[in-house]
């Protein structure tokens, strides 16, 4: 299975232009959205929505910290677009569990506003070789800020050290996108940035995971 992953789209008409470029191009059977779809307060939310609906394949979205309510919301509206915030989809075999939002503190970034909740319910979604979706990385992989400081979240760690998923899509440091292993787990930060359009993640079974990042 091909994964179309992309993080931090913020509203950006470029970053939608290059989105729909590379879903005609390289046919992926899904695409992942990992958080930040609109700009500060929500702006801009609905053209996203239109546009991934318009991509004609499935497209699995979490919350961003620049996200407001109204993601949620118009997922839930929006055809072939499903809000993965604590739920479990599966498509061609693979499972994808996700969780939504971030706080965006400096250097210690946080899952959500009551993480130690949401770290449980997700605990409990988790199996060995799943894909999980989240905005923030894990503290210490694809996580530095100006080169200098990890700004990833301790929890999403320890997560991954303890359920093992096949791959870790997530975003929000810009800079840093790219990939790493966190354990037996590739990590790939798909943020959307000036040198960034994302990654594409071949998923096989009985495979390890492979990831292209892509230039704009």
């Amino acid at each position: 299975m091909l994964i179309y992953a992309v993080a931090d789209i913020h509203g950006n008409p470029g970053h939608l232009e290059a989105i729909k470029k590379t879903v005609q191009r390289e046919k992926p059977h899904v695409l992942i959205a990992a958080g930040d779809l609109s700009s500060h307060m929500g702006k801009g939310a609905q053209d996203v929505m239109q546009t991934l609906s318009s991509l004609g394949l499935p497209v699995f979205v979490i919350k961003g910290n620049t996200d407001g309510k109204s993601i949620q919301e118009l997922a839930a509206k929006t055809p072939g677009v499903e809000d993965l915030h604590l739920k479990t989809a599966m498509l061609e075999g693979a499972t994808f569990v996700g969780a939504g939002g971030t706080v965006p503190i400096p250097f210690r970034s946080k899952l959500a506003l009551f993480e130690k909740d949401v770290v449980r319910r997700l605990d409990n979604l988790l199996t060995p070789g799943c894909v999980l979706v989240v905005h923030p990385p894990p503290y210490g992989v694809t996580d530095k800020v100006l080169g200098k400081f990890n700004a990833g979240s301790k929890s999403v760690a320890s997560l991954i050290k303890k359920r093992e998923p096949a791959v870790c899509i997530c975003g929000h440091i810009h800079e840093n996108a790219g990939t790493a292993m966190a354990g037996k787990t590739l990590v790939v930060n798909c943020a959307m940035s000036r040198s960034s359009a994302g990654a594409l993640i071949q998923l096989a079974k009985g495979q390890a995971p492979e990831c292209q990042m892509l230039a704009p």
